[in-house]
């Protein structure tokens, strides 16, 4: 495994090394301002932290795609079900770690669902036109941002910058196949020291039939999506250093869903709901930020089986539930280059069900009373950034208690070095948790937290030409969760190893062209329970539904002024998932999958744009017995004003 790395880090380079030829007068450019690495804004190139950015820009070429599909092109990222019928489920691997390992984040605050086994936020709740850009920070973050921080954190900022007129708007409208519509309209403006942003979108689509017919005979159904998420923000600048401000977002969808893999269901749809409130304050002057927020989310999600039909045999499953966010930290500037940032946060959440059905077997109702959980935790980050910028440290840890199996810790340190203008390297140590869920605890409440270490490295190259990263990263976890199908309980029993390569490049070797590419190499090892037997205790040496190699590769051309087209393609290496209970796990075919974009800029207020997915109609599969999109057209207008 080792010489493969080092082979591919090697050869990788030497191409690195080949174009950055182009431009012998390197120079140096202007990183990205981030958020998430150290909760406050600075320069990506002042930490070692391995954090991607999705820009507004890229995002409004991206407008006929999900945030799901659009975070399923990413380095070290893949979103299981994006390419899946619209209102699939949406299962987050990063870096090859397992579903709800990868905390979800809105505006810097965590989001997770208290009623789901594996706490993961649904991202079918987010619209592609209510966020202003994502950030994905990589490799163990639970020293910042406690539970399920395993693998990393996606952060999905929906706050508008740059707002200077009182009043200003935008428009889209966009169809496309399968009877898929959309719309959104943005209201923003400020007054005096009043921000304001309101919005909604909407999405319908027939969709595809959910579950595979693999007879061809069946004639299943068409499963539909009908969306909505409406949000606003208000922000008032009490005086130059002080800040506060309020949210607001609803999100609801139907979805028609199937009975399971290549079964078919009629008159079956699940029913999600969030309403998400908070508030929050930010005080800065030249040595000190202070940032406290509140977030209050309630959660309903409804499993109708015939019950709204009146058939005579029906289920109803209803979920609601609760998550409580408060936290408050500082960033003091202490002198001679050190910064301290420390905090304290507090997490909440309960759920309760209700089921109620008849079968053959008569009625049967059940209930499932509140049940929570709490967690308090400090934390503190020291870092040190020395006079010429070269060297960057981050040292840092946090103290977690839990009402449930009392307290855990994590620690992070990272290392990061710029020998000049064009060359970087880091690398960091980090540890990360996931505390058992909510319904986990229910069956078994003697689990302990899922814990990990993360080791990672990598060197950056950039020019005015070019801007390339290649990082190694290797993740251990030894007490991972999961299902005992012998005792029928949850247990701290898994094992899991993984080892990776991530590389990225940007190259722009003419005013008029963009390459963008990104593999990801994932070499994975889980030793758990026998999917066959469920007795002995087996090694597997791949993960479920998570490729060995992804690639993506666009091609970005402007011939025109006001005329952009790109072209994108993605391979995905076979792959295995469950053939189902207790039996061989099946293999999933490699596939390749084009897609394209086009936008016209008719003047500064109008813009056209098309999109293409799917375009060569490929069939392939992504979760066994389920289907994947064909090919889809979608064109549109924006209006701003």
């Amino acid at each position: 495994m080792s010489r493969k790395l080092t082979l591919l880090s090697t050869t990788l380079l030497c191409a690195t090394g080949l174009l950055a030829q182009q431009d012998t007068l390197a120079t140096k450019q202007l990183d990205d301002v981030i958020v998430t690495a150290n909760k406050v804004a600075q320069k990506q190139n002042t930490t070692g932290k391995v954090v991607s950015v999705i820009t507004k820009e890229q995002i409004e070429k991206s407008a006929g795609k999900s945030v799901a599909q659009v975070l399923n092109e990413q380095a070290g990222l893949v979103v299981n079900g994006a390419l899946n019928n619209t209102g699939s489920v949406q299962t987050v691997y990063m870096r090859g770690a397992s579903a709800g390992r990868t905390l979800i984040l809105m505006d810097g605050i965590p989001l997770n669902e208290p009623s789901t086994i594996t706490n993961d936020y649904d991202l079918n709740l987010f619209s592609i036109n209510d966020v202003e850009r994502i950030e994905i920070c990589k490799g163990a973050q639970s020293t910042l941002y406690g539970s399920d921080a395993v693998a990393g954190v996606i952060n999905i900022i929906t706050v508008k910058s740059n707002v200077t007129k009182p009043f200003e708007g935008k428009a889209t409208l966009s169809a496309g196949g399968l009877n898929t519509y959309k719309a959104n309209i943005q209201l923003y403006g400020k007054l005096d020291k009043f921000t304001y942003t309101a919005r909604y979108a909407k999405l319908t689509t027939s969709g595809v039939s959910s579950a595979y017919d693999s007879t061809g005979t069946k004639n299943f159904d068409k499963d539909g999506y009908d969306g909505n998420v409406a949000n606003a923000t208000m922000q008032f600048q009490a005086s130059k250093q002080l800040s506060v401000k309020a949210f607001t977002m609803f999100s609801q969808y139907r979805s028609d869903i199937d009975a399971g893999p290549f079964v078919d269901k009629t008159a079956y749809f699940i029913n999600n709901k969030s309403a998400i409130s908070g508030a929050g304050f930010n005080f800065k002057n030249d040595i000190v930020t202070l940032v406290g927020n509140y977030q209050y989310t309630k959660l309903k999600r409804v499993y109708d089986d015939n019950y709204t039909a009146g058939a005579p045999y029906f289920s109803l499953n209803a979920y609601n539930a609760i998550s409580q966010f408060a936290e408050l930290y500082s960033n003091v500037k202490l002198g001679a280059g050190f910064t301290l940032l420390s905090g304290a946060d507090y997490r909440y959440g309960s759920y309760n069900n209700d089921y109620k059905s008849v079968s053959s077997f008569g009625p049967y109702n059940s209930t499932f009373r509140d049940t929570s959980v709490s967690q308090t935790s400090m934390y503190a980050s020291l870092s040190f950034i020395d006079a010429k910028k070269h060297l960057s440290v981050e040292l840092g840890g946090r103290l977690n208690t839990h009402s449930r199996y009392n307290f855990n810790y994590t620690y992070t340190f990272n290392p990061a070095y710029n020998f000049n203008d064009n060359w970087r390297a880091f690398g960091s140590i980090a540890t990360g948790f996931k505390a058992p869920g909510l319904y986990q605890l229910s069956i078994n409440s003697k689990l302990l937290p899922e814990e990990s270490i993360n080791y990672e490295a990598g060197v950056q190259y950039q020019n005015k030409h070019i801007n390339t990263r290649i990082v190694y990263f290797n993740r251990k976890i030894d007490n991972g969760i999961d299902y005992n199908y012998i005792t029928f309980k949850y247990f701290n029993y898994i094992k899991q190893q993984v080892n990776g390569i991530e590389y990225e490049l940007t190259v722009k070797p003419v005013e008029k062209l963009t390459v963008t590419a990104n593999y990801t190499l994932l070499i994975g090892q889980e030793t758990s329970q026998n999917r066959v037997t469920n007795q002995d205790t087996v090694t597997y040496d791949y993960l479920l539904r998570r490729p060995k190699h992804v690639a993506n590769l666009t091609f970005g051309v402007q011939p025109l002024s006001k005329l952009y087209v790109s072209v994108t393609g993605k391979y995905v290496s076979n792959r295995k998932d469950v053939g189902g209970y207790a039996k061989a796990d099946v293999g999933l075919d490699a596939y390749f999958i084009m897609a394209a974009t086009a936008s016209y800029e008719v003047n500064k207020l109008v813009k056209l744009f098309a999109d293409a997915q799917n375009i060569t109609n490929k069939q392939f599969f992504d979760v066994r017995g389920y289907n994947t999109l064909p090919a889809l057209f979608n064109v549109g207008v924006s209006v701003n004003w």
